[in-house]
């Protein structure tokens, strides 16, 4: 027999359905605000993959196009404050990543980067390709500015002047010298950012639960009572 909700919960019950189908039928999700959540990673990212340009960390080669150092990069995305979050940071590398072509987290196909598997796994980009021409456009459609080079937050194991960085217009893991000034930052952060209420919201979500448990209380009585 089908479980069903009981009519005291009804409302409760569908609110959740529908959360789970949603989460279930799209790996990335427009939360609105500029803001796109993988359901894959639990990880935030910022819809414009460039938000950093013209900022008083943008101090590459061309200034004004959102090119930085690393060190730029890293305290840009710790300067965040989006969706009521700060926190933000550079995607992380995995190192070594063992599903890269080359060696180490180096060469093409690699998804265990934060940066890999957005490339690779949820906008469906080709090995030694533009993520712009094979990629998923109605994906692609989520974000906006996507630049070439990234910088990751993650540092080359055993090389300390050195950080991982992934390419969009080629699918390529690489490092680069942290003082290198032609790579671009985009920013993410752990969890669905959408999903943290204010803290006057957590108020008044607390209490409007509470005003449904007393109403399903006072109706359950209601029913039981004798004529």
């Amino acid at each position: 027999m089908a479980r069903t909700c009981p009519e005291s919960t009804l409302a409760l019950c569908a609110t959740l359905f529908l959360g789970l189908t949603t989460a279930s039928h799209a790996a990335l999700i427009d939360k609105g605000g500029g803001l796109i959540y993988d359901t894959d990673l639990d990880l935030t990212w910022l819809a414009d993959a460039n938000v950093a340009v013209g900022s008083a960390f943008d101090d590459g080669t061309n200034t004004g196009d959102g090119r930085m150092s690393w060190a730029s990069a890293v305290a840009w995305a710790d300067s965040l404050t989006i969706g009521g979050a700060s926190d933000w940071r550079l995607p992380v590398t995995a190192d070594p990543d063992a599903t890269c072509s080359g060696t180490g987290p180096r060469g093409d196909s690699c998804t265990g980067s934060e940066m890999g598997h957005l490339f690779y796994v949820e906008l469906g980009g080709d090995p030694n390709s533009t993520i712009l021409t094979s990629g998923d456009p109605t994906l692609l459609a989520l974000f906006s500015n996507l630049q070439g080079q990234y910088w990751s937050g993650t540092t080359e194991a055993g090389f300390p002047d050195y950080a991982w960085d992934f390419t969009f217009t080629s699918g390529v893991q690489s490092d680069a010298f942290k003082t290198t000034n032609y790579l671009f930052g985009w920013a993410v952060h752990g969890g669905d950012v959408s999903a943290v209420p204010a803290p006057g919201a957590v108020w008044l979500l607390g209490t409007g639960i509470l005003g449904f448990i007393g109403n399903a209380w006072r109706k359950s009585l209601r029913a039981g009572r004798p004529a």
